[in-house]
């Protein structure tokens, strides 16, 4: 049989079931991460060799993918968190996104340095790596609809969108130790200017980005009847431009993209105000879309949601790719995964550098302790964690190479624990809250019932 048509019916089947089974799926302590998985590892070096990839020799292939999948998965973060900036709730996220994440660098880090015999700048990028909660796995976690304000997945959706470009500054005072010089890092004033630069412009580039795609595209929509459909290119495009433009200015462009995304639905809001998305677009039929999307009641809500959903659909795929990928990696390199030394980190991570690391974080936040104790447990590794891995690799593969079995080790471990667990672990905590906990600081919402955009 040809290998192009043994693809072919690989990868439709493998779509195929996991659309069919779907609800099967979220039924059960499963996700659709650990099948992907389990697949990469059988078609993978170790079993089928269909996919013969590995780190030894294509780092480079792998980031562009990996970096590719990142931004779509915080651009549909960021275009699903619909609430104003001012609102207390972005409090939670933000403690997540930037203390939680330095103190579970330190506790690695130092863990790195005392027990795992590591020098200090690759302590620093094993800890960088495994820092970051990974936006694109975290599905089961993340906020059902543009709009809903539950506090726990708030938090960890929003999270999983602001720490991955957060990280960037550690991983590059690491690699700057291992011998790769980065912009300032023989100068730790010019650097701390840098990571600034970098964490403010690249939210500045972003945030300019959203909202002139929505300004321009609304406004020829509803003055002039133009730019109507094609969302799917509105959306990739936007994703593209505000990376682009925020790698050229040397800024960290996953905040960027993650920023873009937040823009949009911002703009979204003031538009459409206290009425949801999904209850505005309610009564359009499939036939009258044109209308909507040129109505100046409607534009901005139905630009938002088509967006979202387009952005949504692309990461599942994306998800399944990107997984199988690792799989394949984790089969090319199993039995240097079975080391204590590359298990030992990941426990250290999900036992205790992560729940220390959320706990001083939330103190005198609004949740409570159940609330604080899915937080620390729920903080699924993945792609995030292969990229930074990836990207080390690239500008230092001598000093970054002999942790790569502690990272992927990590990743495998974490999407088999999240993923057994997550299912289970949510169903008892909407029980004990009911299935809208209230934010303490205003009152519910009614769920809306989705329009299916």
């Amino acid at each position: 049989m040809p290998m192009e048509a043994l693809w072919f019916l690989l990868v439709g089947a493998l779509l195929v079931a996991m659309a069919l089974g779907r609800g099967l799926v979220a039924r059960l302590p499963l996700s659709g991460a650990m099948v992907y998985l389990v697949v990469g590892f059988l078609i993978g070096p170790a079993c089928a060799n269909l996919l013969p990839v590995s780190l030894d020799s294509d780092v480079r292939s792998l980031r562009v993918v990996g970096e590719t999948g990142l931004v779509v998965s915080l651009m549909a973060i960021g275009m699903h968190l619909r609430l104003p900036l001012r609102d207390p709730l972005w409090r939670l996220p933000l403690r997540l996104g930037f203390p939680a994440m330095l103190a579970t660098v330190a506790l690695v880090a130092g863990a790195g340095l005392l027990w795992g015999g590591l020098a200090l700048g690759p302590a620093l990028v094993l800890a960088a790596a495994l820092a970051p909660t990974d936006p694109v796995l975290a599905n089961e976690l993340r906020v059902r609809e543009a709009g809903d304000d539950e506090p726990l997945r708030f938090a960890l959706s929003g999270e999983g969108g602001c720490n991955d470009g957060s990280a960037y500054p550690v991983a590059l005072i690491g690699l700057a130790l291992c011998g790769w010089p980065s912009l300032g890092s023989d100068r730790p004033a010019t650097f701390l200017l840098a990571v600034a630069w970098g964490l403010s412009g690249a939210a500045a580039i972003g945030w300019a980005c959203g909202i002139g795609m929505v300004r321009i595209v609304t406004r020829l929509r509803t003055r002039f009847g133009q730019a109507v459909g094609l969302e799917g290119f509105l959306a990739i495009g936007l994703m593209a431009l505000c990376y682009g433009a925020a790698l050229m200015a040397h800024t960290y462009a996953f905040v960027a993209v993650f920023a873009a995304g937040v823009a949009l639905r911002h703009e979204e809001l003031d538009a459409t105000r206290e009425q949801m998305p999904s209850e505005a677009l309610a009564d359009v039929e499939r036939g009258q879309k044109r209308e909507a999307a040129t109505s100046p009641e409607l534009a901005h809500a139905y630009m938002a949601e088509s967006m979202m959903a387009f952005a949504v659909e692309i990461e599942r795929i994306v998800e399944l790719g990107l997984m199988l990928l690792v799989g394949s990696v984790v089969s090319a390199h199993w039995r240097e995964l079975l080391d204590w030394h590359a298990i030992w980190p990941a426990l250290f991570l999900l036992l205790v550098a992560r729940p220390i690391g959320t706990a001083l974080s939330l103190y005198g936040s609004s949740f409570d302790r159940q609330q604080r104790i899915m937080t620390a447990w729920m903080g699924i590794r993945g792609v995030g964690a292969f990229y930074y891995l990836l990207f080390a690799l690239e500008h230092s593969r001598s000093a970054v190479r002999p942790l790569a079995p502690a990272i992927l080790a990590t990743i495998a471990i974490s999407v088999f624990a999240h993923g057994c667990s997550a299912t289970p672990a949510l169903k008892h905590y909407m029980r004990r809250y009911g299935k809208a906990p209230a934010h303490d600081t205003k009152p519910k919402r009614k769920p809306a019932a989705s329009a299916g955009w």
